[in-house]
């Protein structure tokens, strides 16, 4: 009779830097709960799950209407480089769709963009460069 042996590994396939996404209309809630969150390596998953997601202009409206950007605003004061890396890249994403930049000047977003022009990381500001570029083919 055969025994079951468990390895003590994890299975080859499991990326641990990634964060687990629920499916459908739940997705964007449970990131935006998990932006807010007061663990450091939970904001940093959210927020590379959340990069992949902006790519679609329906997720994107979607974040803005259950409030994306107010969380995605205060990580911008974060103490952390990757969250501040990863947030002006989310913003950067979602400054390329049109509702994104609307967006953009109703939440605010610009100014607090602006308090990163003297930020140490070159990644942090070359993601707000790039927010800014394409906020600037907007008329308004």
């Amino acid at each position: 009779m055969a025994h079951a042996k468990i390895s003590m590994y994890l299975p080859p396939n499991i990326n641990p830097a990634q964060a687990e996404i629920a499916y459908g209309c739940l997705a964007l809630p449970k990131l935006n709960r998990e932006l807010q969150s007061a663990v450091l390596l939970t904001r940093q998953k959210a927020l590379v799950a959340l990069c992949d997601l902006m790519h679609d202009p329906e997720y994107v409206y979607e974040a803005i209407q259950i409030g994306c950007l107010e969380s995605l605003k205060g990580l911008l004061k974060d103490g952390d480089d990757l969250v501040r890396i990863k947030t002006t890249e989310v913003l950067h994403i979602i400054a390329t769709h049109s509702v994104g930049r609307i967006s953009f000047l109703e939440h605010d977003i610009i100014f607090a963009l602006s308090f990163l022009l003297s930020d140490p990381n070159n990644r942090c500001r070359e993601n707000m460069h790039l927010a800014f570029k394409h906020l600037s083919q907007l008329p308004a």
